[in-house]
């Protein structure tokens, strides 16, 4: 279920962990029976820091929108991005839907066992507003979507998802339908005061600049919130190559994974097919790595090649 929303930008955005459901979905109102045209468009695809938003907003096939000043949300102050995020919140004739997606939802998957691409993540967020949409009760028909990829693939994978709606697909459609527009609005202003919230949530402090790596407070603001050992706290995308340079010797504490070798085998690599690894530490300033025998010790520990912490530091 998706939470309602509750004044609008006032309301607490924070994501630290999951994802959310945020929305203003007019249920009730007679022109969701109507025919609707809906679009979406996403915020926070390329930071390191904080959530990534996708959002729809939707109204009637019969609602002129196209003078209500909505433009794509980059061409926009702060202050008119806010505005008119309010605007659309307080329209009865215009609903939303937001999916929130913390940084650490998007690091677990993309370095979990089963690797999950952005691209995956950004497409079932997709599916999941337009879903919550169409629960609602709004009649969507049309269903125009800002894409940065392959915009045809990208189009026949939603009209896969959703058979009975007309998809246009196209690149820069936040600047193109002014109901692209208004999602971009919404994105975006979701976007940057989940990333404050959650900042907030988290007990961090300090200036996290706009959350992308060319940012200077950006990375002063990771700088100053690494362990070397443990690395970020959730605030962070630990899969952006950023966070993984940062946590490189002599500055962090570095860590390997050693997988056996492939392909050695005759038979197609057997001892990799065993799935064994062995875990090493590396002092900082290149003492080198450290292993222990495994003699004496549980079987547990042997057979994943584990050492003893103790003999590492």
């Amino acid at each position: 279920m998706s939470e309602p929303a509750s004044g609008g930008s006032g309301q607490d955005f924070s994501s630290t962990v999951g994802v959310r459901l945020v929305s203003q979905l007019r249920t009730g109102e007679e022109w969701t029976k109507a025919p609707c045209i809906l679009g979406v468009d996403e915020a926070g695809r390329g930071p390191v820091l904080g959530p990534m938003v996708y959002a729809c907003a939707f109204t009637s096939v019969s609602t002129d929108i196209s003078s209500r000043g909505y433009a794509d949300s980059k061409t926009l102050t702060h202050e008119t991005r806010e505005k008119l995020f309010k605007a659309i919140d307080a329209d009865s004739g215009v609903g939303w839907v937001a999916h929130i997606m913390s940084a650490q939802f998007i690091s677990g998957h993309m370095l979990g066992r089963d690797k999950t691409s952005l691209n995956a993540l950004a497409f079932d967020a997709t599916c999941a507003i337009i879903r919550r949409a169409l629960e609602s009760g709004a009649n969507v028909k049309q269903v125009y979507v800002d894409t940065v990829g392959d915009a045809d693939r990208h189009r026949d994978r939603l009209s896969r998802a959703f058979p009975g709606l007309d998809f246009t697909v196209c690149p820069k459609a936040d600047s193109l339908y002014p109901i692209v527009s208004a999602a971009s609005i919404v994105a975006k202003v979701i976007r940057d005061k989940s990333l404050t919230d959650s900042q907030k949530s988290l007990g961090l402090t300090g200036e996290v600049g706009t959350g992308y790596p060319g940012d200077s407070a950006t990375t002063t603001w990771l700088k100053q919130h690494m362990h070397p050992l443990w690395g970020f706290p959730r605030l962070v995308r630990h899969s952006w190559e950023t966070c993984s340079r940062m946590l490189e010797p002599p500055e962090g504490v570095g860590l390997k994974f050693e997988a056996d070798e492939q392909g050695d085998d005759k038979d197609g690599g057997a001892a990799a097919a065993a799935g064994q690894q062995r875990l090493a530490f590396a002092r900082p300033g290149g003492a080198g790595m450290l292993e222990s025998s495994g003699l004496g010790r549980h079987t547990f520990f042997r057979m994943r090649k584990l050492q003893r912490i103790a003999e590492a530091f």
